[in-house]
């Protein structure tokens, strides 16, 4: 570290270029208008807080969501430099607001490590908001600009004095420019909650202006001092430990930080997340092959030396060493380099060295300090490498009998007439009478249904061998198409014969029927992902009440459309009120054909629910809360989600 750390001035600031195509596309810059890329923007702001943190000058991040659905963002960090730029004759606070790839990123003795370059930083979230104030707390003073679309409205004005240091920043996202303007509470919570954990010692706080609860604004505070540690148990809260506790690795080599938590559980997934500099790398990298490789080789080396894998017949695979792991990898890295448009993959080939040799140190202490826990794991290891064998039987038989090697569709299967993935769908339809009922209502040409016996297997709780024996699953990956490949001890799924790119789970809208859904979308989700990924995968909505007055009638989807639907029938009149009907949809099988195709199953007219993976560790947290061992984290979810369920008495 310099010795002029803490000197961050107007010429730290770095421009790179313009703002000027910000708003003509901004899909390129925060990679959606959608509700996705809403809240993009308040990733970036909170990063460039985070940045400082990092840098060692901020320990509190407050973000609130204001009632008209803007965004403030306050830190205690040193403050946005408010003095002249030297080359651009301006405030450096309206540089850092109004050019794109401004920055103190870009100067290595101001900040070492950055999350904020994996971004496209403030100016972009100025270019694309209606309103912006910029409020800057530092040498004694409150800086404040405003801003509107990226232009400067005012100059860079002193409205007081000021003991603290810090910026804050609140913006009003474009309504021309967002489909979507509602921020979700429970997604920037769940991102904050993520970042406590993997900034230790950091405060986080998120309030909600929109929503008041016993006379305050709905408040959580995010604070973690065990840090990745707290992280992991968290993740585990719904699987049963398999060791006392978790494994932590800290080290660091050329600048390079690692930081790793790893606990084994009695569940049979693989449960691996990574970060760089605080940004999630969904594919991986560099940094989570170098874990790979540690644990591979330690625990290997281990079990052969105490002779534990001598009665095997055959090898372990690495794979196995991660049966029933979740692990958070985390690295900061000076300066990371990345794969793809996506950057969610490290390319730095360094890396994979450094946390190899982190890990492999505290690895190698910890077998031999702790016999008895790593009796345990390899005990796992062996169950793991033993389910894998009878897996790969399993999978065989069944691909054996799919449409790809020339075996027949499952029985059950109405298929359509069409062989274009892009325009075929397939309905994966709860019971035999709904089936039936779907299949006359069907468009023949492009919609095809598969009838599901009862509940199918909860894949959370069970061997992989067992998964490939269960009927209906089988029949879900031979009417699909797609295959399960093994290289290089590693399995994939291979979607390229992938028959039909709607799938579609139409389930009755009840209790029993949610819950088939779950089934569904956790067996989607551990085993078929890129499904998922793709955007192949979608819920029916079939409505819950149909409201009818003499030869009058429309479908209700939720209790507001119904009380919407009797209020315009009868005027307002009791005496006309009491001619309408109120048909209760307890199920598909109450429908017929016709009323079944014009309410879920036409394209003109049905509503779909795409399912898309915002959140993954949000999304392995529901799962396994859901669908895992423990009781009291599903008891708990349910009942604080319970107000937002229509339950049946």
């Amino acid at each position: 570290m310099s010795e002029n750390k803490g000197n961050y001035s107007a010429s730290n600031i770095t421009a790179l270029e313009g703002l000027e195509a910000v708003r003509k596309r901004p899909g390129m810059y925060i990679g959606s208008t959608d509700s996705k890329g809403l809240h993009h923007l308040v990733w970036e702001v909170v990063d460039n807080s985070i940045d400082e943190h990092l840098a060692g000058h901020c320990t509190e991040i407050h973000t609130t969501i204001h009632e008209n659905n803007s965004i403030s963002v306050r830190d205690n960090g040193r403050g946005i430099p408010t003095g002249m730029h030297a080359k651009l004759k301006k405030s450096a606070l309206e540089v850092v607001m109004t050019v794109l790839h401004a920055g103190g990123k870009f100067d290595k003795d101001t900040y070492k490590v950055s999350g904020g370059l994996h971004g496209v930083g403030v100016s972009c979230v100025n270019a694309l908001s209606i309103d912006l104030k910029a409020e800057v707390h530092r040498d004694g003073k409150i800086f404040t600009q405003s801003y509107s679309e990226g232009k400067p409205q005012t100059e860079v004005e002193v409205v007081g004095e000021s003991s603290e240091t810090g910026t804050k920043v609140t913006f009003l996202p474009d309504p021309t420019i967002f489909e979507e303007l509602v921020y979700k509470y429970e997604t920037l919570a769940a991102r904050l909650k993520e970042l406590s954990y993997l900034n230790s010692g950091l405060k986080l706080t998120l309030t909600d202006e929109r929503v008041v609860e016993d006379g305050k604004y709905k408040y959580e505070e995010f604070y973690s001092e065990g840090g990745l540690k707290e992280f992991v148990v968290y993740l585990d809260e719904s699987r049963t430990p398999l060791i006392e506790h978790p494994i932590h690795v800290i080290g660091k080599e050329d600048n390079v930080e690692v930081e790793v938590a790893m606990q084994y559980n009695t569940s049979f997934k693989e449960n691996i997340f990574s970060f760089v500099n605080n940004i999630n790398t969904r594919e991986g990298g560099t940094h989570v092959n170098g874990f790979r490789r540690a644990l591979a080789r330690l625990f290997k080396q281990y079990g052969e030396d105490n002779g534990y894998f001598n009665k095997l017949k055959f090898s372990i695979s690495g794979e196995d060493f991660r049966e029933g792991l979740t692990a958070i990898v985390s690295v900061k890295v000076p300066e990371p380099q990345f794969k793809g448009q996506t950057k969610g993959e490290l390319g730095n080939s360094e890396v994979t060295g450094i946390v190899s040799r982190c890990v492999g140190n505290v690895l190698k202490h910890y077998l031999e300090e702790n016999p008895q826990q790593a009796k345990r794991i390899i005990d796992k290891v062996i169950l793991a490498a033993t389910a894998r064998h009878a897996a790969r039987k399993a999978r065989e038989m069944v691909q054996r009998k799919t449409v790809l090697t020339g075996g027949g569709l499952p029985g059950k299967l109405s298929d359509c007439s069409s062989k274009n993935p892009d325009e075929s769908e397939i309905f994966l339809v709860e019971g035999d009478s709904a089936g039936g009922t779907a299949k006359q209502g069907r468009d023949r040409f492009f919609q095809a249904i598969l009838p599901l016996r009862g509940k199918i297997l909860n894949v959370e709780k069970a061997l992989e061998h067992k998964i490939y024996e269960n009927e209906e699953i089988k029949n879900l990956f031979t009417a699909l198409g797609v295959s399960i490949e093994e290289k290089d001890g590693e399995r994939t799924l291979n979607i390229d014969k992938l028959r039909y790119h709607k799938i579609v789970i139409m389930c009755d809208a009840d209790i029993d029927g949610s819950h088939i859904v779950t089934l569904i979308l956790t067996f989607f989700y551990r085993y078929m992902t890129p499904l998922v990924e793709n955007g192949y995968v979608y819920i029916a909505s079939p409505p819950l009440y149909q409201v009818k007055k003499g030869k009058q009638f429309r479908y209700c989807w939720n209790e507001e459309e119904r009380l919407e639907a009797i209020k315009a029938y009868s005027g307002g009149s009791e005496e006309a009120a009491s001619g309408i009907k109120v048909q209760r949809y307890k199920g598909l099988g109450e429908m017929n054909a016709d009323q079944l195709w014009e309410t879920t199953m036409d394209p003109e007219t049905r509503i779909l629910k795409q399912v898309s993976i915002e959140n993954e560790i949000g999304a392995d947290k529901t799962f396994s809360t859901l669908m895992g061992d423990e009781v009291p984290p599903r008891r708990a979810f349910i009942e604080s989600h319970a107000k937002y369920a229509n339950i049946d008495v």
